[in-house]
């Protein structure tokens, strides 16, 4: 959807999108997040910023919605209301008012890890000739939280099979009150890890 008929269909959309536009913009590094919705959480990458909003690359249509957050990979979130969306980019204001300073240098306490998804997807687990079905409680790129019946030993090979996802294998890092820490063996591009978690929630 362009810009104008996202101002056609929301109503005030256009005051609101001249008013994003005309304040001053600043050009960011990639900034990897996701949007937390009520129908499920996905990947962006934030690409500018200023005091009233941000626009970020998507990489398949976000539903709307009456509440949207978005997470920066530091964990800092943010009220937002989707102003506009296109094929590869859409545009969010801010719902209250923000230090855009915070979001150009994305300040952590603590190291930098990869974006999560949250989720439940189911999946299969496969091991030593037999597999047993699973579910998937979060994902990123180079890895994923699964809970399964079975205790698998740390360093163990394994396969995660799930709707829409190439075979991965991955090794066991952890193990507790039923769940299990993989790491693959193969990280996951970013965009690959979008399309795959949207494909994931749309399954469930």
């Amino acid at each position: 959807m362009t810009t104008a008929a996202a101002a056609g269909r929301f109503g005030s959309a256009t005051t609101n999108v001249a008013e994003m536009r005309d304040a001053p913009r600043f050009s960011l590094l990639i900034r990897a997040a996701k949007l937390v919705t009520e129908h499920g959480e996905f990947l962006c990458v934030v690409r500018d910023a200023s005091d009233t909003g941000l626009s970020a690359r998507i990489f398949h249509h976000i539903p709307r919605c009456r509440q949207l957050v978005i997470e920066l990979q530091n964990g800092e979130r943010y009220d937002v209301e989707m102003m506009w969306q296109e094929e590869e980019r859409a545009g969010f204001r801010f719902q209250s008012p923000i230090d855009v300073k915070a979001i150009i240098e994305c300040p952590s306490r603590f190291a930098k890890r990869s974006v999560r998804i949250n989720l439940a997807a189911t999946a299969q687990i496969e091991t030593l000739g037999r597999a047993e079905y699973a579910t998937i409680q979060d994902i990123s790129q180079q890895g994923a939280k699964v809970a399964c019946h079975s205790s698998y030993a740390i360093d163990q090979r394994v396969k995660l099979l799930a709707a829409g996802m190439r075979d991965t294998h991955a090794k066991v890092r952890w193990r507790r009150d039923g769940t299990c820490g993989l790491v693959f063996e193969e990280t996951f591009q970013f965009g690959e890890l979008a399309r795959l978690a949207q494909q994931l929630q749309i399954a469930r």
